[in-house]
């Protein structure tokens, strides 16, 4: 009778320690199939903000919110009339500066220079005249018909007519000459001066016409038509494909296992399957877990910001501002 009380005894005490030992190995199988640790955040939109230089008054808005642009597509246009008149008249003023610059590369007018050459050859008959005059007084004062003070003035004569025909012919030559090289070299400047200012009016209107720069989705537009926009104040805002990221906070126990490169996921309501990404920055200093993370454990806590990148495929599956798990990608068995 002993030897039953004592099985029995024995049989109680190992069923016992089992019954002690089943919560442990339950409670350590239940954590090791535990996921690692989360850390919130948000998806965070690189949006392209469109504006003009110059102010205006809003005269056409083509982009429309949702609506997807290619590169170039027209978005909206400032009134412009104040910048085609100044274009207009810079173009003018290029017109007049380019005249003066080709003029001062030529000679006088041929009708200028006709006048030369007829008083030319005025010059030189008067000087053959006076040629011949000098001879047939010479040959009388040899005669002795008159005196040598009528010869000095025949002399005198034909020195002014010779004298007269070498400054016409001077004349001649200058009247073919362009302008001295200063005077070019300023009239090349002023030229080149009114169409640097030309380009510029053109730049001043075709700044009140905004086009796309990147393909996008417009993702908000910020005036209506006769709405006075001043310069540069964004009018749209273009949200292009694959410019969504991930923005979450890193506890400082955490931050030693972050570093750019690394990978990994994110998890939200709705996003389906895990969205992988790519650490691309750590933020240098901490900061208090922003109000947006509305997590009572998070909360007052000082955190690090880290910012990932999925591809751009993935990246639209993301919505700006959607709430985000973000655990590290699992480095597998």
């Amino acid at each position: 009778m002993a030897s039953f009380f004592t099985a029995v005894s024995s049989s109680h005490r190992t069923h016992g320690t089992w019954l002690l030992a089943l919560p442990v190995l339950t409670l350590a199988t239940a954590c090791a199939d535990k996921p690692a640790p989360a850390w919130s955040g948000y998806a965070e939109a690189e949006y392209v903000m469109v504006a003009a230089p110059l102010a205006g008054t809003l005269t056409a808005l083509a982009a429309k919110p949702g609506q997807t642009v290619a590169l170039g597509a027209p978005l909206f246009t400032l009134d412009s009339d104040s910048e085609r008149l100044a274009r207009e008249e810079a173009d003018a003023r290029l017109v007049a500066a380019q005249a003066q610059a080709a003029n001062a590369t030529k000679g006088r007018r041929s009708e200028e220079i006709a006048v030369t050459q007829a008083q030319l050859a005025q010059a030189r008959a008067a000087a053959e005249l006076a040629a011949g005059d000098l001879s047939r007084q010479q040959q009388l004062v040899e005669q002795g018909f008159i005196s040598r003070a009528r010869l000095d003035d025949a002399r005198t004569a034909f020195t002014q007519a010779r004298a007269h025909v070498a400054e016409l012919q001077a004349a001649m030559a200058v009247a073919q000459l362009p302008a001295r090289i200063d005077e070019r070299a300023t009239a090349s400047a002023q030229a080149q001066a009114a169409q640097q200012a030309l380009r510029q009016s053109q730049w001043r209107e075709q700044q009140k016409q905004q086009s796309a720069p990147v393909a996008a989705q417009v993702a908000d537009t910020f005036y209506r038509v006769g709405e006075w926009v001043n310069a540069g104040a964004p009018v749209v805002s273009l949200l292009p494909e694959g410019a969504t990221k991930a923005r979450f906070f890193v506890p400082q126990a955490d931050l030693a296992g972050v570093a750019p490169g690394q990978t990994v996921t994110l998890h939200c309501d709705g996003c389906g399957a895990p969205i992988g990404a790519r650490v691309e920055r750590v933020a240098t200093q901490p900061e208090f877990t922003p109000p947006v993370i509305y997590s009572n454990s998070q909360r007052a806590k000082l955190v690090f910001m880290v910012e990932a990148r999925p591809s751009p495929d993935d990246a639209k599956r993301l919505r700006p501002g959607q709430p985000l798990d973000v655990r590290r990608a699992a480095t597998g068995p």
